[in-house]
């Protein structure tokens, strides 16, 4: 090849399968998508041994897309079960798998998603490093924490989540700016205690260019990790938040120079309010890059139920930007999530990021609401199933209260608004109580 990642590519003019079939996909013309990921404002994330991968772009002026996290826990060891859940995801829709795996054999289980997932898949190599060497976390050295990179990126994943923004600077100001909820990433609370009981730096961003040469070789996507990211809505937008975010954006300009793909991970818990400004304050600090956010949960009140909260801050910020929405199921916060839970966390990212692509006017978005609407002026009952976003259950609420009249449901009855109106506009008479 004459090229070394899509951006590199894009750059040098060079129309790669990948890119045609994202062009494809996004009705878009190549060299409008070409000059976008040239700049780092349109990635396909896609490593080059990931050869079974059917690729999408992402980019705030493309469609919306959702990932789906999933992968075993010490309490829950089942990979077919895991396996099962990510069949589920692709079938419903979702773009991208992350494999968040933190107990027993993870690289075979990786190792089989990147075999037999048409999907995007990404990994958090810092979780997989302490599984891996399974010793003390202050023992494992910064060329071990590298080692895993490099091991992912030859395991054929499409985007890594690295912590590389939480450095020595942005922990001073997390002590000196206290949180009501600390900091609750994984990731970042994994790397901010072995900062603490080494007195190191961040390997991860000690040692960046690296990263960046290991990203560069495979076509690995940086997904910057938010490790500051808030963890609850009284840390929305604080000093810590938006300490890292300047240094991802500084980072951002660091990998674009050797042709990495990037995107930035965005928060977390944070007010309706704070929302649009924060989808702005990234564009401008991490210059285009696409977003990729967790929610926003825009209340910390509601376990049980946050795929919810997770769809209504997604929907705004996919509006004002963001491109990526991480699903959250209703199992967030409480534990390991079932394929219900599963199939409810994606539906209602689906639900969030087909609302965002009609709000900022995604060619053809509105068309499948359109048709939604006619079928339901015409009482096509059928048509409508056909067109729901989660068929089986419409079927099955129709089923349990089954209507007089077919046309009709047991809402309404006789005092159906649209079979009314529909017959005195073709000239009927309509008497509803002698009917």
């Amino acid at each position: 090849m004459n090229y070394t990642t899509q951006m590199d590519a894009a750059r040098k003019g060079i129309v790669t399968r990948e890119m045609e079939i994202v062009a494809k996909k996004e009705n878009m013309e190549m060299s409008k998508l070409m000059k976008l990921m040239s700049e780092g404002k349109i990635i396909i994330p896609c490593n080059k041994l990931h050869k079974n991968i059917d690729p999408n772009g992402l980019g705030s002026m493309l469609k919306t897309k959702i990932n789906v996290n999933l992968g075993v826990s010490r309490d829950f060891k089942d990979m077919d079960m895991e396996v099962e859940k990510v069949n589920n995801a692709v079938k419903m829709g979702a773009e991208s798998i992350m494999d968040l795996s933190s107990y027993g054999d993870t690289r075979k289980f990786r190792k089989r998603l990147t075999k037999e997932c048409p999907a995007m898949i990404g990994t958090v190599p810092i979780y997989d490093a302490v599984v891996y060497y399974h010793r003390a976390l202050m023992k494992i050295t910064a060329k071990e924490w590298l080692d895993i990179v490099r091991m992912h990126a030859e395991d054929g994943v499409d985007f890594m989540t690295i912590h590389c923004g939480i450095n020595k600077e942005t922990i001073k100001k997390f002590k000196k700016n206290k949180r009501l909820t600390n900091i609750v990433s994984r990731g970042g609370s994994i790397i901010f205690a072995w900062m603490e009981m080494t007195g190191e730096e961040n390997p991860f961003y000690e040692y960046y260019d690296e990263v960046l040469d290991i990203c560069r070789e495979y076509d690995i996507t940086m997904s910057l990790g938010d490790a500051c990211r808030p963890g609850s809505i009284a840390d929305g937008t604080d000093a810590s938040q938006i300490e890292e975010l300047i240094t991802l954006g500084e980072l951002t300009k660091r990998a674009w120079e050797k042709d990495v793909q990037v995107m930035i991970e965005g928060p977390g818990h944070m007010p309706i309010n704070q929302i649009a400004a924060n989808m702005e304050i990234q564009k401008t600090l991490c210059y285009g890059a696409p977003f990729y956010v967790l929610g926003p949960i825009v209340t910390d009140v509601a376990p049980g139920y946050d795929h919810i909260t997770s769809a209504i801050g997604g929907a705004i910020a996919a509006t004002h930007g963001a491109s990526f929405l991480c699903y959250v199921t209703p199992a967030e916060h409480l534990r390991l999530p079932n394929l219900d839970d599963v199939k409810e966390g994606i539906i209602a990212a689906k639900i969030a990021a087909h609302a965002a692509d009609i709000a900022k006017g995604i060619e053809g978005a509105s068309d499948w609401d359109n048709e939604m609407s006619l079928a339901r002026k015409e009482l096509d009952w059928e048509k409508m199933f056909e067109l729901c976003i989660d068929p089986q259950k419409a079927r099955r609420y129709r089923q349990e209260a089954k209507p007089e009249k077919e046309d009709t449901c047991s809402m309404c009855g006789n005092f159906c608004a649209v079979k009314n109106t529909n017959r005195i506009l073709d000239g009927e008479i309509v008497s509803i109580f002698d009917e």
